[in-house]
């Protein structure tokens, strides 16, 4: 299988390059100037080119904050750019899948958003996604939406990348914990992906939205207390609520994701986020 992939500097965009020789699969990536999602027209011409036999975008806004002073440019990236993509995807019969995110949901405190749940943003990029997963849906083709949630590798700029920095540093941090959700490794994400890619090329029938997040969910003051004593840092978290640490965007507290369907139609387990936050800090540290 050869996929044309979206992205080629994010922290999903890396992952889908390393699975690539581990699942016999052809990855062909842009750099950002050739695959401008600023430019929707040129994203679709890439497509309309391509030889691969599916597309991945794992492009996006995800300055979530800086969206709310920037909503034309997010919307452009998360939204325009993405319908393009999909369209161009369809006119050629091409799977196509598209990651999303828990920000399209209201995220009140509740059970596990289900994909089929009633959205509802909070955010400025939460509008943007969705809009994007409206436009996809519209475009008529093949396509999987992929939400996912508190996404993290080694390199990227996530939440473990950045605990471990301030952690050489601090040995007192102050970190929400009335938002829950689960942290999910961008490897998972990726290996999903493909396997999404390549069911879609035996057919169409299992098209849809998806959810697929790491286990267990947790705060983000816990995910922070695993970091610490996973790395070795002598770190001391102190909860706090969300009212306490003001952002530009409203941020969800239930990024709790259902991700039964997914394992139903696909086999795809939920990754355990421990298993590979260690991975990933014995990569960091060495």
């Amino acid at each position: 299988m050869k996929v044309l992939v979206f992205g080629q500097s994010g922290q999903v965009g890396r992952a889908l390059a390393a699975q690539a020789s581990l699942r016999n699969v052809d990855i062909v990536q842009h750099d950002r100037q050739a695959a401008d999602l600023s430019d929707p027209a040129r994203c679709a011409l890439l497509i309309e080119n391509t030889d691969a036999d599916a597309v991945i975008n794992a492009a996006a806004w995800t300055a979530v904050d800086a969206a709310e002073e920037a909503q034309e440019k997010a919307h452009v990236i998360n939204a325009d750019a993405p319908g393009a993509m999909a369209r161009a995807a369809a006119a050629r019969d091409l799977p196509f899948i598209h990651i999303s995110t828990d920000y399209v949901f209201p995220g009140t405190l509740g059970p596990a958003w289900k994909p089929d749940d009633p959205t509802g943003p909070l955010s400025a990029y939460g509008h943007s996604k969705l809009a994007g997963e409206v436009a996809v849906n519209a475009a008529g083709g093949s396509a999987i939406i992929l939400r996912t949630s508190w996404v993290f590798d080694a390199k990227g700029k996530n939440f473990v990348t950045t605990m471990l920095r301030l952690a050489e540093s601090r040995d007192t941090l102050q970190i929400v914990a009335d938002q829950h959700g689960g942290p999910t490794p961008a490897a998972a994400i990726a290996d999903a992906c493909l396997t999404m890619a390549e069911t879609l090329l035996n057919g169409p029938g299992k098209a849809g939205v998806y959810h697929l997040t790491g286990t267990p969910d947790v705060s983000w003051a816990d995910f922070a207390r695993a970091i610490f004593s996973r790395s070795g840092h002598r770190v001391t978290v102190q909860d706090i609520d969300t009212t306490d640490y003001p952002t530009p965007a409203a941020r969800p507290l239930n990024s709790r994701l259902d991700c039964t369907s997914t394992k139903a139609e696909f086999g795809i387990e939920r990754p355990d986020w421990g298993a590979a936050l260690d991975q990933i800090i014995k990569e960091i540290q060495s």
